[in-house]
């Protein structure tokens, strides 16, 4: 049984078409990476699997239930974290208070310890810098702090939203191993990205969207040496 299991998915907004027949499957401890230019309907994709979105077709199945009904915060409360773009982090609270709000579904502060200790295994940085606000990091470590919160609730299934964006390039590869190591402890991770060599060399598979619709799908480093992902993405 999948993770999370999509299926003939179309949603759209006031009308205008995001979504058209897209089906994906992510299971547990992998990274799935969903690529696609600007605008392809990759963020709409996960608006709609966390409930931002109604779908107007197909199903959205999370360990087999339905999520068409499920309200927002329920989703969250079943296991599901999902991290927008442009980070987002509470600039005037500290490193630690930032991760304690992302764990507001855990009551035992025994498992929001825990939940922190799995972060800090993740970022590194972010406990050496664990009393500082989040304003006085940079913009990489914001990123890095805005992922780790994600985790906080424990999830079975975060959702990242193009966690490179605008993150100076000698910080990517820390983002990046940090998510590794999330997904190495069992969390299963969909990974949206521009940033397409780099999203598909840390994924175990990856789904290509253009213009609201599946392009190709298979294992990231089939899709690497493909002449669609070369030609369409990388320049070559």
């Amino acid at each position: 049984m999948a993770l999370l299991e999509i299926e003939d998915l179309a949603v759209g907004y006031d009308g205008v078409p995001a979504l058209q027949g897209v089906s994906l499957r992510a299971d547990r401890g992998e990274i799935v990476a969903l690529v696609g230019s600007n605008g392809a309907g990759k963020s709409s994709l996960l608006r709609a699997i966390s409930g931002l979105l109604r779908p107007e077709r197909g199903a959205i199945r999370f360990e087999a239930a339905d999520l068409a009904r499920v309200p927002p915060h329920e989703i969250v409360a079943r296991g599901i974290a999902h991290v927008p773009e442009g980070r987002r982090v509470f600039a005037t609270a500290t490193v630690r208070d930032n991760l304690l709000l992302g764990a507001f579904v855990r009551r035992d502060a025994g498992e929001r310890e825990a939940r922190m200790a799995a972060a800090f295994r993740a970022f590194p940085r972010l406990e050496e810098r664990l009393a500082q606000r989040a304003s006085t990091l940079s913009g990489g470590e914001q990123q890095m702090l805005a992922i780790a919160r994600g985790t906080m609730s424990a999830p079975k299934l975060l959702m990242l939203d193009e966690p490179s964006l605008g993150i100076a390039p000698k910080l990517i590869p820390a983002i990046y191993a940090g998510i590794r190591s999330v997904a190495a402890d069992g969390t299963g991770v969909l990974l949206v990205e521009q940033n397409v060599r780099d999203a598909l060399q840390i994924s175990d598979r990856a789904y290509v969207l253009q213009t609201g619709k599946i392009v190709a799908h298979g294992s990231a480093r089939e899709l690497l040496e493909s002449e669609l992902i070369k030609k369409a993405f990388l320049g070559l």
